[in-house]
């Protein structure tokens, strides 16, 4: 199984897709499907399936560990990786619920680190990936548009986090939720 934690961008599919419609007619750009948008907050690989209850259990304990409760998150605003010179995925931001999401992030992080997964290699930055840049025939674009543009795509209230199944198609990958794990108000940091 090819597992992440998510939190997902449910119901917002049009205020995404509307977004990703200012970068219409930049080429080499492969969009994802904006119905299963969402901030991944840890990418843990292909797991054995026997280890989802164990993921689940610790994701319980990571969200105790991280004091969040139920919060609301405001996604909007426009940025890129690694960089404007050199484009591999473009990404809407968050403007309101990031320090929440770092902080399960990191409480995760924490947990299947000790369960033997491999450790973040970069700074987390809580967004959603809009498109990735397949080659670089729309750069200028895609520069223009994330230079200049500053998209609302809407409020969304958080309130679990998702172990998620990416099973990969020929066209593209499929989400499918493994368990549901919901945020507790007042669990002590």
């Amino acid at each position: 199984m090819r597992l992440f934690v998510s939190v997902d961008l449910d119901g917002l599919a049009s205020q995404v897709r509307a977004v990703q419609e200012q970068f219409e007619g930049a080429d080499g750009l492969n969009f994802v499907d904006p119905g299963q948008a969402h901030v991944t907050l840890k990418f843990l690989g292909e797991v054995e399936e026997d280890r989802a209850d164990d993921l689940t259990d610790e994701l319980v304990g990571a969200v105790a560990d991280s004091g969040v409760g139920p919060f609301t998150a405001e996604f909007g605003g426009l940025g890129v990786f690694p960089h404007l010179g050199y484009i591999s995925v473009v990404w809407l931001g968050v403007r309101e619920g990031g320090d929440e999401l770092t902080r399960l992030h990191e409480a995760i992080e924490d947990r299947t680190v000790a369960m033997g997964f491999e450790p973040e290699e970069h700074d987390f930055t809580p967004h959603v990936t809009l498109a990735r840049m397949e080659h670089a025939g729309g750069k200028d674009l895609v520069q223009e548009v994330v230079e200049t543009r500053d998209p609302d795509a809407g409020r969304l209230d958080v309130d679990e986090i998702r172990l998620t199944e990416s099973v990969l198609t020929d066209e593209g990958p499929e989400y499918r939720t493994v368990s549901a794990v919901p945020l507790s108000p007042g669990d002590p940091g």
